[in-house]
């Protein structure tokens, strides 16, 4: 620890300045779970009402072109907290303590990353180091479970990572042990009280003479969606059954959305009352694509859990007042990554000698686009997928077939509106032009050789520099890069 606490301090002294910068905003961070692209009736869903979060994009900035950094919980909750990408930070799965192989498989996917490991400066050490306090409030994931499922690490939790207050509950979510509502318990309009949403406003709300860093990441609309509010279930049994996918889950799937919804709202009105709207960045987005069994990813190929476009784009919504104009929308696309040095600019802080590869995102934000540099993005996933029932899994990835299918050792590189997969099983490049073809339907890589080659010998070269890992082959016990 004492070695910790020297780079903590040496970090300290390099990246942060010795007072608070003038005018710090408060920041409020709130990451969903599993929201797909387009749950939202701002993003064009048609399943769920989504008021509060529709107002919050009409009030500040809309990104139609972010993504996560990964397209599963841990990898991308791991490279927020720190920006950087998962290839780099070896973190690219969900934790666990022991690899589960699917059968028939022809590579061997690297060991599972356990925990974020403590040398790795997290936004709660930044803002903290920065003036800020800082609290943390639902899901953490980015740890080995302890005594039970997502429960939070004694040693790698969020108050060793920089969380001054963190309160660990699974508030309304089927995942508490307390989910025991009985039908008739919520008469309409009303929702399951949040703890939450609850602890959250309560950090919000205390006095106190410098600004303050809340991150508040939702266990909605993650699995199981099972939804105690009689009345959103009937509200959503109609339109469930007229549109898309299984109507019995879509039902309780649109009240799980809405239910999220009135949550956030709920935060907003604090901030409101709380006369804090004007002086605090606010910053909504997910932690990936959608469920395949439950979001309507379409036009969109794909669903969590792959490098399709459902399974990485997400919604991105930012209030700041005075420095983003309302109603906007922003269609450069930004990752997850780039909230760590955006976070730290509007902070005052100075990141400029750490490892990271997103990039400030206030540029955009106060309509500065030709501050904005060109880069690359880039995602790895070296794992197969579903770790059960892998071999029952749909051989093909499809647009809204509503079915989980398997996914294999893959990586990805998006550059302007081109995008290429790289399939390590095969050797297979498949190559888009998301402009004119968002769905991924046409693979343009036997057409633009030149252009197939130039994309994958950047995307492997991003890789090597990032030490990212590879699945290994069987035969040959050699790394598969090519």
């Amino acid at each position: 620890m004492l070695q910790r606490s020297a780079f903590v301090l040496l970090f300290l002294c390099l990246c942060v300045p010795a007072s608070p910068a003038a005018e710090q905003p408060n920041i409020v961070f709130i990451l969903a779970d599993d929201l797909g692209w387009k749950d939202l009736a701002c993003y064009g869903g048609t399943l769920a009402d989504t008021p509060h979060l529709d107002r919050l994009a009409s009030e500040g900035m809309k990104f139609t072109n972010a993504y996560s950094p990964a397209p599963i919980c841990s990898a991308s909750r791991a490279a927020i907290l720190t920006g950087k990408t998962p290839a780099r930070l070896h973190f690219e799965f969900v934790t666990k303590p022991a690899r589960t192989d699917p059968p028939f498989r022809d590579l061997l996917p690297p060991p599972y990353t356990r925990d974020l490991p403590l040398k790795e400066i997290t936004l709660g050490e930044m803002l903290q180091q920065a003036h800020y306090a800082t609290g943390f409030f639902g899901k953490w994931h980015v740890s080995e479970h302890y005594k039970a499922y997502l429960g939070w690490s004694p040693t790698h939790g969020p108050k060793q990572q920089g969380f001054q207050t963190a309160v660990e509950t699974f508030g309304s979510h089927p995942y508490a042990k307390q989910f025991d509502w009985k039908p008739g318990d919520f008469q309409k309009d009303e929702f399951p009280p949040d703890a939450v949403t609850e602890n959250a406003i309560q950090f919000l709300k205390q006095p106190r003479d410098k600004p303050f860093f809340l991150y508040l990441s939702y266990f909605h609309v993650h699995t199981p969606v099972r939804s105690p509010t009689d009345w959103l279930v009937k509200k959503y049994a109609d339109k469930a059954a007229a549109g898309p996918g299984d109507p019995k889950l879509r039902t309780h799937y649109g009240a799980f959305v809405e239910t999220l919804d009135h949550y956030v709202g709920q935060v907003l009105a604090a901030l409101d009352q709380n006369g804090l709207r004007d002086s605090t960045l606010v910053v909504f987005t997910s932690d990936n694509g959608g469920h395949p069994e439950y979001a309507d990813n379409g036009p969109l190929r794909g669903s969590k859990w792959n490098l399709y476009e459902a399974g990485i784009r997400v919604p991105f919504l930012v209030r700041w007042p005075k420095h983003v104009a309302a109603d906007s929308v922003c269609a450069v696309p930004v990752s997850g990554v780039d909230l760590f040095p955006t976070f730290c600019e509007v902070a005052g802080g100075d990141c400029a000698d750490l490892t990271l590869d997103g990039k400030s995102l206030v540029p955009l934000f106060e309509d500065k686009s030709e501050d904005w540099p060109s880069r690359a993005l880039t995602w790895h996933f070296p794992y197969y997928h579903p770790e059960k029932g892998y071999t029952k899994a749909k051989e093909t990835i499809g647009v809204n077939d509503f079915a989980v299918s398997k996914t294999r050792p893959v990586s990805a590189i998006r550059v302007g509106d081109w995008k290429l997969l790289k399939f390590y099983e095969s050797g297979k490049r498949e190559l888009y032009d998301l402009r004119s073809d968002p769905s991924e339907q046409q693979d343009l890589s036997l057409r633009q050789p030149q252009l197939t080659a130039q994309l994958g010998t950047q995307l492997k070269q991003m890789l090597q520099n990032m030490q990212a890992r590879f699945a290994t082959d069987i035969i040959t016990d050699q790394p598969k890069t090519d």
